[in-house]
């Protein structure tokens, strides 16, 4: 195919220049198709990162941003995105999903490379391709270099002037105890001890790696636990901190300043145990922590598999608290429920409470009499949000990352992109919004009995003027193009090919895996539930004329280079397809999680 033209709002990271397809032209062109409140997303900007310098010479990354919710479709947002993600390729804006369109991308993040003569030679959706990718483009590269149509030379990348401020795109805040905070410095990659603007200690060079020691080093360091002191003398820190980008819990020293790696193992959980010895099991982008005495250890919002971890700092064990890895809104026993990208939690004597994010829910746990179980106080599910207060029940958030308990037992929500902060009362289930204006609230702390708002993206903290009146404001869907379906049978199709060097891994019975479900439930007369095929007959029910197909695929390939123990990878893809019922719609709905459909 050839590839389209990239069309969009406007481009960064290219000093102040437009670029178009042509100017792509013998070099190997890698698409990414990403929105900034996706944590898959960002797993592949840190993916892509070792293939970009591998390739440096002969590939050039675009970032192609399809914004998902409203604030994300907003010029300025954007621009703070790029730098607090470090994103160092060109990102093309695409407000009206008009590239996406034109590629015909049904997920976040998709992945396209274009050869150096324009046309699209394969196309990967979801995460963990780095290794399938780096095979394609080396057979891309070779076959170019051979033809002559691969062009040598430096990209069209412009790094923007580096910004000085005190703290930069800081995430979450706790009291020390002592009249000041403790502050994750996100985009400094250290924690501070921050009092009013004045930083009195900085754990963490301010580099990004992983060392620990006193001249230790983060990568985007976000929730921070303070360890009751009983605790604390036993294990020898103080402080339990969600190194995010680095997959790991550290622990600090406050007195000594030592930092110590105390879970994770660097890499980043897909499949495999969840239990076990802290340092032998992988974590998924652990975003918050929070001490909570009914679990009897540290909850790790772990916002990568839409679950929640819990640590024994003391038995220094890590295991699954809460959640399947299936991302949605779904309440009832912990080990039941579904998530959506956990990203705040505030622990309450008797409720654990968290901000579900992709849903742009607040949520609660607490003990039951068969154990922990979850419940829903503001959220739909995965395509609905806005700014409008009143009854929970009829309550909007939008994308919300952090939640605080105040003083009289309600809870402050840092709705992160309403730029707001609100307030559950859970005695009378009314929520209110106690400020507005703010730059991307994405957490709070009480100090000296004022609410300190963590202004993520103005690099500040803030004490708003707590004022509380209600927002009638509008409901807003996920803002993605349907796609037309006819009622009846509907074939689909997930397309997955090995990628050069590899083959489908069959040793231990089938390699892949397919799952269906849909909302409402009832779309689907047939066809619902797990199989072993990447292909399935749907049938869609006559009466809908909309809803959503979830669909749940993976496969495992392993190298088929004759060795007896070849390496072998796991691809896996997650997809909301939002679907119309028409007439002239589709018979046949093919989803690409790597390879190219070859009805294309």
């Amino acid at each position: 195919m050839r590839a389209a033209e990239l069309v969009g709002r406007g481009w960064l990271n290219t000093g102040g220049k437009d670029l178009h397809l042509g100017d792509f032209r013998g070099k190997v062109l890698l698409l990414d198709f990403w929105t900034f409140c996706c944590i898959n997303c960002l797993h592949v900007l840190d993916e892509l990162r070792p293939i970009e310098r591998e390739f440096a010479d002969v590939l050039v990354t675009v970032g192609v941003h399809s914004p998902k919710f409203v604030h994300e479709a907003d010029a300025d947002a954007l621009a703070a995105a790029v730098e607090r993600y470090d994103v160092r390729h060109p990102v093309l804006d695409d407000p009206e999903l008009t590239t996406w369109q034109a590629y015909a991308v049904k997920a976040w993040p998709t992945l396209v490379v274009v050869d150096p003569l324009g046309y699209v030679v394969h196309i990967a959706a979801g995460e963990g391709h780095a290794e399938a990718l780096r095979r394609v483009l080396r057979e891309v590269i070779a076959e170019h270099e051979a033809k002559g149509t691969l062009h040598r030379g430096d990209g069209p990348y412009v790094p923007p002037p580096a910004p000085a401020t005190v703290l930069r795109f800081p995430a979450k805040a706790v009291p020390t105890g002592r009249g000041t905070l403790f502050v994750a410095d996100t985009a400094h990659h250290r924690v501070v001890e921050l009092d009013g603007d004045t930083v009195l200690r900085a754990y963490g060079i301010g580099e990004r790696g992983h060392t620990d020691g006193v001249a230790a080093r983060f990568a985007e360091p976000s929730g921070i636990a303070v360890l009751p002191a009983h605790i604390a003398e036993r294990v020898g820190y103080d402080l339990v901190v969600a190194d995010t980008v680095n997959h790991l819990l550290r622990g600090i020293d406050t007195g000594t300043g030592e930092v110590t790696t105390i879970a994770g193992t660097g890499a980043q959980w897909r499949d495999g145990e969840t239990d076990g010895p802290a340092l032998k099991i992988d974590l998924s982008s652990p975003w918050d922590v929070a001490w909570w005495e009914p679990a009897g250890g540290v909850v790790i919002a772990m916002a990568g598999n839409h679950t929640l971890g819990l640590f024994d700092p003391v038995r220094g064990e890590v295991g699954r608290f809460a959640g399947t890895t299936v991302e949605g809104l779904h309440d009832g026993p912990a080990a039941e429920a579904f998530f959506a990208q956990t990203s705040g939690l505030a622990a309450a004597p008797d409720r654990l409470w968290l901000a579900d994010s992709e849903t742009s829910a607040l949520r609660w746990v607490e003990p039951g009499p068969d154990g922990f179980v979850v419940y829903t106080a503001i959220g739909r599910g995965l395509f609905d949000f806005g700014h409008r207060d009143g009854p929970a029940d009829q309550a909007l958030l939008q994308h919300p990352l952090g939640v605080t308990v105040l003083a009289d037992g309600a809870v402050a929500i840092a709705d992160t992109y309403n730029g707001a902060i609100r307030r559950y009362d859970p005695a009378t289930g009314q929520v209110s919004t106690l400020a507005t204006g703010l730059a991307e609230p994405s957490g709070a702390a009480l100090l000296d009995g004022d609410l300190v708002v963590v202004a993520s993206a103005a690099h500040k903290l803030e004490r708003p003027v707590a004022a509380a009146h209600l927002v009638a404001g509008e409901a807003h869907q996920v803002r993605r193009p349907p796609s037309d379906i006819a009622a009846g049978e509907l074939d689909l199709a997930v397309v997955f090919t090995p990628p050069p060097g590899q083959k489908l891994d069959q040793r231990w019975g089938p390699s892949t895996r397919l799952e269906v479900t849909s909302s409402p439930p009832e779309l689907l007369a047939d066809g619902a539930g797990v199989g072993t095929d990447l292909t399935r007959r749907l049938v869609v029910a006559e009466g809908f004329t909309e809803g959503v197909l979830h669909v749940v695929a993976q496969a495992a390939s392993c190298d088929d280079d004759g060795a007896e123990h070849g390496a072998c990878h796991l691809t896996r893809q997650d997809w909301g397809v939002p679907v119309r019922v028409t007439e002239s719609g589709m018979r046949r709905l093919p989803l690409v999680m790597g390879g190219l459909d070859p009805d294309q």
